[in-house]
């Protein structure tokens, strides 16, 4: 069992800036996300994107963003679990939590902060008979170790930037690599619409288009795939169909643990500190609501930093925090490191 003083539940840009709020105040944080990679939204769908709200930062690539955060909580030292999506929670005699995941996975947290997002992001699956036959057996949504597909065949569907930047990657893995999407024009990145011209050009990206996956074929794994390709079909041998059609958030099994929903979200106290029905749950980020609630990044961030104070409040009771700007205090990582502002040379001038 995973022990921790915070359980945080997503690990989008609100989750992660949590962990740095929290490690000022000495409680330590471990992140459980349903994506194989830390930064929600921002990695998995628009990495590449620039962001302009960002305070400080005129102009910030999401994925840059997300390199960021990692880099300032890193000496805060927070656990990662990725890849697992919470699945039940039970509240023990102390007051504190037990989250089981959907492979079983336990964590004990005094607090538990949901940070989801739009919810738990799910793939949006292709409707194609008997696709649910081949998951786990050639049919990945997600790539979490690149490794898997050494030296293999792989099909790539799709048209946006996962689709486009994952083609690019699997020519130095792969041993052949086919990109099919239903128009000949993509939506992504212009560096990445560019790249993959040029290993096109090459022979190192066989480019199908316009056309579209309409049959699985194979016995106990995928063996290939039937494409229709301007009304004429054919079938194309492959060792994985990687289907990358973007992501659809759902509040998942959260929405069974008795809190207080509205519209697909939770309903938390923003007059205080986004504590949840339930005492010592909190919610922040985009999956709560509250009257007057923005789903911005920066509101997320500031929705942390309250909530961090609360579960101070909660991990210890009757301990009293005096707030101090990290101008004047530094930063202290349980790791041994320290971040502070130089001190003041005292010299008199004559």
């Amino acid at each position: 069992m995973i022990e921790t003083d915070i359980l945080i539940i997503g690990a989008g840009p609100t989750g992660l800036f949590a962990v740095f709020e929290a490690g000022l105040l000495k409680l330590k944080c471990h992140i459980l996300d349903a994506l194989p990679q830390a930064g929600g939204q921002l990695s998995e769908l628009y990495p590449k994107k620039p962001i302009y709200d960002i305070p400080g930062f005129p102009e910030v690539l999401a994925g840059d963003l997300v390199d960021n955060l990692m880099e300032q909580i890193k000496q805060f030292e927070p656990g990662f679990t990725l890849g697992e999506r919470a699945e039940t929670i039970v509240k023990q005699e102390d007051g504190s939590f037990i989250v089981t995941s959907n492979e079983g996975t336990e964590f004990h947290a005094k607090v538990v902060a949901i940070a989801g997002g739009l919810g738990s992001f799910e793939p949006r699956k292709p409707l194609i008979d008997g696709i649910a036959f081949y998951e786990n057996k050639g049919i990945k949504y997600f790539i979490k170790d690149p490794e898997e597909f050494r030296d293999k065949r792989v099909v790539i569907a799709g048209g946006g930037d996962s689709a486009l930047d994952w083609s690019i990657f699997l020519t130095d893995v792969a041993s052949e690599v086919t990109l099919i999407h239903r128009r000949n024009e993509f939506r992504g990145a212009l560096d990445s619409v560019e790249k993959v011209q040029e290993l096109k050009d090459s022979g190192k990206i066989r480019m199908i288009t316009p056309a579209e996956v309409v049959g699985l074929n194979g016995a106990e794994h995928i063996e290939s795939i039937v494409i229709d390709e301007n009304g004429a079909q054919r079938t194309i041998p492959t060792d994985y169909f990687i289907p990358l059609f973007g992501l659809t958030p759902k509040l998942g099994p959260i929405g069974n643990w008795g809190l207080e929903i509205e519209k697909n979200a939770i309903k938390v106290n923003n007059a205080l500190d986004y504590q949840t029905n339930i005492p010592g749950i909190f919610a922040i980020g985009d999956v709560n609501t509250y009257p007057g609630k923005l789903k911005l990044i920066l509101c997320g961030f500031h929705e942390a930093t309250l909530m961090c104070q609360a579960a101070y409040q909660i991990i210890n009771p009757g301990k009293r925090y005096v707030l101090k700007y990290t101008t004047v205090s530094g930063v202290d990582g349980f790791d041994g490191t320290r971040k502070e502002a130089p001190k003041a040379v005292v010299k008199a001038i004559v």
